[in-house]
């Protein structure tokens, strides 16, 4: 995700301003590198952040991570190696819950199957997270928020599963994208030309991309919407200092409230 070593220095810098900038209470990491020597989790947040990493990482360290300034008290992870085709490739679910000020509330990281041919993969493991995550969260009004890389587009049948539009393998659920409540005229691309990170990444592979949204967050709803109000959604790390990108993604930051607009509690 950060490219070669010798530019890690540089985009360290431009995440760790951009996240100080934000200042978020749970963050949702992807192909981050942790080893013996090495934790670009700390690198880019600091102190202040309860951590934890996906077990299931790629021979350089790479995986998903979850950093939470509330007290995580239950830590749980999800195999998606479904199949032969995912094979290689730590496509992974880290499931927290948390402590929150308002109360127990779940929080995910979601990495399935990236490649462009892969969409019954990423059904098959999207389908074995929301059912864990029912089962663990129980209580409709438990909020629940997934986030992550999820290498698909709105209309791709998984993401079209997350959001209540179609069920699959027979269940059904729905969760509030947060881009689309907030803003919903602009594409919000996070995978993207505009960023000469993407069409140059694994060689030159995507030199043909032409700009997909495939990073989000996502709040559980109950039978009557959300279960936390969508104030802002927002991308960040999407601008250059200089000829440096900070990330071949952008990244998607979320500002979540347990009141609505009117001042009542979330039903």
């Amino acid at each position: 995700m950060f490219g070669l070593r010798e530019d890690w220095l540089r985009r360290r810098e431009l995440i760790a301003a951009g996240f100080a900038e934000f200042g978020p209470q749970l963050v949702a990491l992807q192909e981050v590198v942790t080893s013996d020597s090495v934790d670009q989790v700390v690198d880019v947040l600091g102190d202040g952040y309860q951590i934890v990493h996906h077990a299931e990482r790629e021979r350089d360290g790479q995986g998903i991570s979850i950093a939470s300034r509330w007290p995580i008290t239950g830590v749980h992870e999800i195999d998606l190696q479904l199949g032969p085709r995912p094979a290689g490739f730590a496509c992974s679910a880290l499931v927290t819950e948390i402590a929150a000020p308002t109360g127990r509330m779940v929080f995910v990281n979601h990495l399935p199957d990236w490649q462009l041919t892969h969409e019954a993969e990423r059904e098959r493991q999207t389908v074995a997270v929301a059912r864990f995550i029912e089962d663990l969260a129980g209580d409709a009004r438990v909020p629940v928020v997934v986030a992550g890389d999820m290498d698909a587009t709105p209309d791709a049948a998984s993401i079209r599963f997350w959001t209540g539009k179609q069920s699959l393998d027979g269940i059904s659920v729905c969760y509030r994208d947060c881009w689309t409540a907030a803003r919903p005229p602009s594409p919000g691309h996070t995978f993207t030309p505009e960023n000469h990170l993407t069409t140059t990444a694994e060689v030159g592979d995507w030199e043909l991309e032409l700009g997909r949204r495939i990073d989000y967050i996502l709040v559980r709803c109950s039978d009557h919407g959300p279960s936390l109000y969508v104030e802002d959604c927002r991308r960040l790390f999407d601008k250059p200092s200089g000829h440096t990108w900070p990330s071949d993604h952008f990244g998607v930051g979320a500002v979540l409230s347990p009141v609505t607009p009117t001042g009542r509690p979330v039903p």
